[in-house]
């Protein structure tokens, strides 16, 4: 059990209404360390073929669980797997797919899933899986259309003229100050040799905006914000001029030529948490997710992710903010005569905000279940140290961006990306708005490299670290940590309490 003062708390208020009761927790049986796949490799040198594709597919698995996830991929993609016996192919192809599909990788995808044409015995789930993935990576390799995501008019050049188009009225207009403020000073900082004109966009529609940047001779328009007009904006065949949106559109897929996408995406949250549970070993999942729809449009995305692993959602917890938190954890974690009944679950996915997070794992000791792992999105962490507030969220695994956690994230702040910049604006911004500084930063560097595509892929930025699809659309890959004595700390390993297979 957390030795954390709610530890204490929660055991003191059991002890109270359950005296005389010589119910104790439930025993953990932690899981055996895995070896270092370093050394396994060493080992496979020296090995016969056969024996040295198993040790190799052994090595790719550890590192896929300690989320090295290039490394487990690159090693596994050098496995001979016609020298691996049938179930180890099996495995072989469920966990290359994975990383593959997780790398944007489609073309090993479908090396992967040749073991569906090979007759091999396998259960009905890891069939369907190997199918999904196949599907996917067909409709990814159909979809990829270089010319959609190649800017002819801009490659090669230096780009000395852009155009920022956000809101300055309206809703969206402090958000759009926020990401404004940080791309100016990102760029006196940097001392940029772009030129940044600013327009209103709640003085024009979309064309005004087009017109207004042509005759301007901007390069380039970053912008807009509102989602319903990148939504607008990805069903042309094309727009005007090269658009860096600072949102996503509603559509599966953008379409439109000369147009990205970019922004702080929920939903890649929820998706980045489904794969690091599953890396960690899990396959039974509960979760909670707020009654509203954000809190459906995470949890379906979560969900789907889930799912297209192999993953089963035990139970599914659509929670009112305003309500006990004691009841939406009862029904997470099958509450029978004040126990949690944890047979069919493994972890939980948990996407609320901090008031609420805090009171989950103070609820779930209460309940004998203070070991089960809880996998959060970054909507928990307020941005700021508050180790007293925070200790409530002691061993919470969560993903937030590098600027946010930079003591979690390698090489600490010096490290960090763009450290100029973070340091000229982490004192006198506010921290709720800190990601939104940071996306700004990484917005403006993202236009500057336009003209040469080959860089978006892999940026390492302020938000994570950014991969351009084959569509325009960017996302991003986001550093873990957790909850240590109420501050976020590094994860160098994989939950000890993490289920086997």
């Amino acid at each position: 059990m957390k030795q954390s003062l709610r530890g204490f708390l929660a055991a003191a208020l059991v002890a109270i209404l359950v005296a005389g009761c010589a119910m104790q927790p439930p025993g953990v049986v932690d899981r055996a360390p895995d070896q270092d796949p370093d050394q396994l490799l060493g080992q496979a040198e020296q090995q016969a073929p056969e024996q040295a594709a198993k040790t190799r597919l052994e090595a790719s698995s550890i590192m896929a669980r300690q989320g090295e996830r290039d490394n487990a991929f690159e090693t596994a993609e050098a496995i001979d797997e016609s020298l691996l016996s049938e179930t180890d192919r099996v495995r072989w192809a469920l966990l290359f797919s994975e990383l593959a599909r997780a790398l944007n990788e489609p073309r090993a995808v479908l090396r992967a899933t040749q073991v569906l044409d090979d007759g091999l015995s396998m259960q009905a789930n890891q069939q369907e899986v190997l199918e999904e993935r196949q599907q996917w990576a067909r409709t990814a390799l159909d979809q990829a259309d270089p010319v959609r995501v190649a800017l002819p008019e801009l490659e090669g050049q230096e780009i000395r003229r852009i155009v920022v188009a956000l809101p300055e009225s309206g809703p969206l207009s402090s958000v759009a100050n926020t990401i404004a403020t940080a791309m100016r000073q990102h760029h006196e900082v940097q001392g940029g040799s772009a030129e940044l004109s600013f327009l209103d966009a709640s003085r024009y529609s979309l064309e005004e905006l087009y017109d207004r940047a042509q005759q301007m001779n901007a390069q380039l328009i970053i912008g807009p914000l509102d989602k319903d007009q990148v939504t607008q904006l990805e069903q042309r065949d094309s727009v005007p001029l090269p658009t860096l949106a600072l949102n996503y559109g509603n559509s599966d897929n953008n379409q439109a030529q000369r147009l990205f996408q970019y922004g702080l995406s929920a939903e890649d949250e929820a998706r980045q948490a489904a794969r690091r549970a599953w890396q960690d070993g899990h396959r039974q999942m509960s979760m909670m997710v707020p009654d509203n729809g954000w809190g459906r449009r995470v949890g379906e995305a979560f969900w789907n992710e889930w799912q297209r692993q192999g993953g089963e959602i035990t139970n599914a917890v659509r929670y009112n903010p305003e309500s006990s938190v004691s009841n939406a954890v009862q029904t997470a974690l099958n509450v029978s005569g004040e126990r949690a009944r944890l047979g069919n679950i493994d972890a939980l996915f948990l996407l609320a905000l901090p008031e609420y997070a805090r009171q989950v794992p103070p609820t779930m000791d209460y309940y004998y279940a203070p070991n089960l792992p809880i996998y959060a999105t970054s909507h928990l962490y307020e941005g700021r140290q508050q180790t007293r507030l925070d200790q409530d969220l002691n061993d919470v695994m969560f993903m937030d961006i590098p600027w946010q956690i930079p003591n979690a994230a390698v090489g600490g702040e010096e490290a960090l990306p763009f450290a100029s910049t973070y340091r000229s604006l982490r004192d006198e911004s506010d921290a709720s708005m800190f990601r939104l500084m940071a996306m700004g930063v990484d917005a403006y560097e993202l236009a500057i490299r336009l003209s040469n595509l080959a860089e978006l892929d892999g940026l390492t930025g302020s938000t994570g670290t950014l991969h351009l699809q084959s569509d325009g659309r960017i996302y991003r890959e986001l550093p873990w940590a957790q909850f240590q004595n109420g501050t976020p700390s590094p994860i160098l390993s994989p939950s000890r309490e993490s289920s086997d297979e």
